[in-house]
């Protein structure tokens, strides 16, 4: 099954792969300003996640070869190659298996070591909403207040919220799935993979998903990798800080 992507702009193929429990709707705003620069971006849906179809598959190896079948469907080539968190695994194990379809691979706060489970809060928040009570979108708004302090990481899930049919709101991901599978989301690029092309590799200054001592395993991998801190932003950070992301995102496509 193919993918569902929002796409707008005409030019060279610019493909955008969202974090685990995001969606293509996160990148609206960078999307049309990389529209302008004579892009056609295409925003995905990951399996799972957004409008894109449900599945009880779900791993690195199954994500990327939906994006293969995604890039083979629109026969795009000379691809600018763009992910964050969970789709930064997919974009980084996508660029080592099929080199020749990327020009050039930007990777925002993820590295290819491995990630022990850390979604264990927000898991059990969304798992406490009941929708079979009909709540209201301020309902399980309150009840994710109960785990989640941060608001913003509050309204990035409540993004995914939706009236599945009148008086009847429902989550758009797969969250059984999620509970299922939730180890796949940490796992390490295979140590046999590299890419030899262009690579940007972009860190929040507040997030500590790439250390320094992440380097020497991001240039095995990536051994023409540039690293870059963006200032005043977390994991988030081209939601935190995206005149920045934008930026350097936007130095390095030249």
């Amino acid at each position: 099954m193919l993918l569902h992507s929002r796409i707008e702009g005409e030019g060279k193929p610019f493909l955008i792969i969202h974090g685990f429990l995001g969606m293509s709707d996160n990148w609206k705003s960078l999307s049309q300003q990389f529209a302008e620069l004579g892009y056609q971006v295409h925003s995905l849906d990951m399996r799972n996640h957004g409008k894109s179809f449900h599945s009880d598959d779900f791993n690195y190896d199954v994500m990327t070869e939906d994006v293969k079948e995604y890039i083979n469907h629109y026969q795009l080539n000379d691809i600018v190659l763009l992910g964050h968190s969970m789709g930064g695994k997919i974009a980084m194990l996508f660029a080592a298996k099929y080199p020749n379809f990327i020009k050039k691979l930007i990777v925002a706060d993820i590295g290819p070591k491995y990630y022990a489970p850390h979604h264990q809060t927000i898991l059990a928040a969304l798992n406490a909403v009941d929708f079979s009570l009909k709540p209201t979108r301020n309902e399980v708004e309150e009840l994710l207040s109960r785990f989640i302090q941060d608001f913003g990481t509050r309204q990035f899930l409540l993004k995914n919220l939706y009236w599945k049919e009148p008086g009847q709101l429902a989550f758009r991901f797969n969250l059984k799935v999620f509970n299922e599978k939730i180890n796949e989301i940490g796992a390490a690029l295979p140590f046999d993979k590299t890419f030899n092309g262009k690579v940007l590799f972009l860190r929040g200054d507040k997030s500590d998903y790439i250390l320094d001592s992440d380097f020497e395993t991001i240039y095995y991998h990536f051994p023409e990798a540039k690293i870059l801190t963006i200032s005043n932003a977390g994991h988030w950070l081209h939601a935190e800080n995206p005149k920045d992301f934008f930026y350097e995102v936007k130095n390095f496509l030249g």
